[in-house]
């Protein structure tokens, strides 16, 4: 796709009157905003602890006999690590394993709704209601969690937990790219990824300090408790009051950011009314909807290999988490250090990304997460200390492809479709998930099983990668036959 010269582009009357893509009062708010995504570690991972695997006996009528078995009356637990778990407190072994991975699952699922339900109420009734609605919501049923005393009911309020947290995740990413200047996205969509992995990494501490999952789900929960300040100090987007028409409110919020950027306050209204007549005299741009990714052959193929790419990343890091608690060793320093390095593999996609390009980065990530997995599955006789490594490795590998397909995806759809497209694969991606729990519950059959589906998957990835074109560097696709042009010249030449 050659670069067009012939389609200036119309100056962001947002941008251009906070004076810079991300100024004094942009970082503040993005930074401020970050602290969110620290429950959305906490929420969508804590199941590692809530769940770890746990040694049972049959204590009456006595050890000998099986667990599972019609004649076992009681079962015991070895608590030496933890004092109570979902396991322990409801019995969550033998033909009522699966709950718990079901339970997990109902969480993701909860994610996935509060991110479409919450985008949509979003875009009518404003960003800020909805993200601090969202996290009142968070706080409210994360500690209502940890008072259940019926296992249905955690279920529930897990996936109201969820849901709430989903919604955060969206409205909070939303105001961040609606302030933040074109120049400065690309990094602050990455850096968004850093509290996440900072969350995950520092679950091990509540769990080490919190041996009872009730204190445990309630010691995070209750940090949303500081998320209550957002309701005085996280503004509307500006940018959605404008195209809403509520100009009034965006003038004044225009004013008390331009004066943190040392801007000239002296004539927002007049330009927020000199962009207001140019939209409303510009001929309406043709729209399309999501049946159009699937209308035209090549960008078809670009939609699925993208997609599957989320699906693969999402499976892969929420499943080797979980999978990581069931390898020898001690479990807080598994977790710890698996989750720890998520931070650098985050930072690192931003210079392999800006370098090596997109398209190179994601089959570099996926190859690492495959050949670590598909080592820890089928090569003999790992040292605890090497398989915990092969673990860490592959979950290195997909903290550099999480971020990656964020970014990818937005810079290959087509304008008019690029947000039913990002939003199909992050459907797509929560399918991914949402499987997760299950597989990693396979190690119950064999320890050598979850990393050979993780690993298979991965190199599946890897491989579909090399029907994508790069983006780095080339204009956005706009319309519809942009996006089915777009990189298929390049690669003719290349066959």
């Amino acid at each position: 796709m050659e670069k067009r010269d012939d389609k200036p582009t119309r100056a962001d009357p947002i941008i251009s009157i906070l004076g810079s893509d991300l100024g004094p009062w942009q970082l503040i708010v993005c930074l401020w905003i970050f602290l969110s995504k620290f429950p959305t570690g906490w929420v969508q991972i804590s199941m590692v602890f809530l769940q770890s695997p746990i040694k049972s006996v049959c204590v009456a009528p006595d050890n000998n006999t099986d667990v599972c078995s019609a004649d076992c009356k009681e079962v015991g637990y070895d608590r030496c690590t933890f004092q109570e778990n979902i396991i322990t407190e409801w019995n969550l072994i033998c033909d009522r394993q699966w709950l718990s991975s079901l339970a997990q699952s109902f969480v993701m699922i909860g994610i996935m709704l509060g991110n479409i339900v919450f985008g949509l109420f979003a875009d009518k009734w404003g960003r800020r209601p909805m993200f601090v609605s969202a996290c009142v919501m968070q706080l409210v049923f994360g500690c209502l969690v940890s008072a259940a005393p019926w296992f249905w009911l955690f279920v529930l309020l897990r996936f109201l937990d969820g849901f709430a947290t989903g919604a955060t995740m969206s409205t909070g990413f939303t105001i961040i790219m609606e302030i933040v200047g074109k120049s400065k996205r690309e990094i602050m969509a990455i850096l968004y990824q850093i509290p996440f992995n900072l969350g995950h990494a520092t679950l091990p501490v509540f769990a080490y300090f919190f041996r009872h999952w009730r204190w445990y789900h309630l010691a995070f929960s209750s940090f949303s408790a500081l998320y209550i300040l957002f309701y005085w100090t996280v503004p509307e987007s500006p940018r959605w009051l404008f195209t809403t028409g509520r100009t009034e409110r965006a003038v004044k919020i225009l004013e008390t950011a331009c004066k943190r950027n040392k801007v000239a306050t002296d004539n927002i209204r007049s330009e927020l009314e000199q962009a207001s007549q140019i939209n409303a005299a510009s001929p309406a741009s043709k729209k399309g909807n999501i049946i159009d990714l699937f209308r035209h052959p090549y960008l078809c193929q670009k939609t699925l290999a993208m997609a599957f790419n989320w699906l693969v990343v999402c499976l892969v890091y929420y499943g080797v988490s979980q999978h990581i608690s069931h390898l020898g060793g001690d479990i807080f320093m598994n977790v710890t250090i698996g989750a720890a390095l998520g931070v650098p593999g985050t930072l690192l996609c931003i210079p392999m990304t800006k370098y090596l390009g997109r398209r190179i980065t994601l089959f570099l990530s996926n190859s690492l997460s495959g050949i670590a997995l598909m080592v820890l599955a089928f090569a003999p006789s790992l040292s605890s200390t090497m398989t915990v490594t092969m673990a860490t490795v592959g979950l290195y590998g997909a903290s550099v492809t999480f971020p990656n397909v964020y970014l990818y995806g937005g810079e290959l759809f087509p304008t008019v479709v690029r947000n039913s497209g990002v939003g199909l694969c992050s459907f797509v991606g929560r399918v991914g998930s949402i499987v997760a729990p299950f597989i990693s519950a396979l190690s119950t059959r064999g320890l050598w099983i979850p990393p050979a589906v993780f690993g298979g998957f991965s190199l599946a990835a890897a491989a579909s990668v090399l029907l994508l074109p790069e983006t780095r560097g080339f204009p956005l696709p706009e319309t519809i036959e942009d996006g089915e042009t777009f990189g298929k010249k390049k690669r003719e030449e290349q066959l």
